[in-house]
């Protein structure tokens, strides 16, 4: 065979080849978020501290009437999807105190990508382990039958509770060790050692607190605490008891904010500002278990 002639044999041949190896790639699969449950952008000081965050939220009253096992209360909820599901958080009040003194967390923590349920208990003379069950209750409702059940990761659960509310939030923590987080805001429980708990939990105490002295509550409540994994303690200076429930303690929130969004939604972003410990003109103390799990 003649050399022009095996030249271009030779190149149509590579060109076949070339074109058959090229149906047989296969594209590359996108690339996986690291953390699939991230919602919203990267966190700043400002935005954790600020009283909405990125995504549009409604709101759903839950009548007493509809329900069994807590006293009803308000869904605060992302109206937005497109992002997928959403951890969800049960907040409890205090003793002789209804969900509107745990009301303005609910858009709050909503808005930064949580479906929030701020509960009314069955009595407000309701003590802390009832409120915990309650507090469980109004989470299985939530996942189970209520009309934002499909926007919640069922997997993805957390409490928090002021005082007696705060106490609960430790008892459903010991309960249901599935849970991912726990706030206990300025808790009271007459049960001082809680060394079964394994849910990551932050206890927010107030220097000045009268009601549940620091130093008989969340201070050998966080102490107790052997067998968490992860824990913190947060001490508001110059605080009473009252401070989270009364003029939106920013510190609180954006701290309650920061711990539900490492442990529920597993956010690492969020690490910046628990570990290494926060300090400021508005923290008298702060312990942790740094670096996190």
């Amino acid at each position: 065979m003649p050399v022009p002639t095996l030249r271009r044999t030779f190149s149509l041949l590579t060109a076949a080849f070339a074109a058959t190896a090229a149906a047989l790639t296969v594209p590359a699969a996108p690339a996986l978020a690291a953390n699939p449950y991230e919602r919203g952008p990267a966190p700043t000081n400002a935005s954790i501290e600020a009283a909405r965050g990125s995504f549009a939220i409604a709101q759903v009253t839950v009548a007493r009437s509809s329900v069994s096992g807590f006293g009803g209360g308000t869904i605060y909820y992302p109206t937005d999807t497109s992002a997928g599901t959403f951890g969800a958080v049960a907040i409890s009040p205090g003793f002789t105190a209804s969900q509107s003194s745990v009301a303005w967390l609910g858009p709050r923590l909503a808005s930064q990508g949580f479906v929030v349920i701020t509960i009314d208990t069955l009595s407000t003379l309701d003590q802390p382990d009832s409120r915990g069950t309650q507090l469980l209750a109004a989470l299985d409702y939530l996942t189970g039958s209520s009309s934002v059940r499909t926007r919640i990761d069922a997997s993805r659960l957390g409490v928090m509770g002021h005082s007696m509310g705060g106490g609960g939030s430790l008892a459903a923590a010991r309960t249901r060790p599935a849970l991912q987080a726990a706030v206990p805001l300025t808790p009271y429980h007459g049960t001082k050692s809680w060394s079964t708990v394994r849910v990551p939990t932050l206890i927010v105490g107030a220097e000045n607190d009268t009601v549940a002295p620091v130093s008989s509550h969340s201070e050998p409540f966080y102490t107790s605490m052997s067998s968490a994994p992860d824990k913190a303690y947060l001490e508001l200076n110059n605080a009473s008891h009252s401070a989270p429930t009364s003029g939106q303690n920013v510190t609180a929130a954006k701290y309650s904010l920061s711990w539900i969004k490492r442990f529920i939604d597993n956010d690492t972003r969020y690490d910046q500002f628990l570990c290494p410990a926060p300090s400021g003109t508005a923290i008298q103390e702060y312990r942790a278990t740094c670096p996190h799990a």
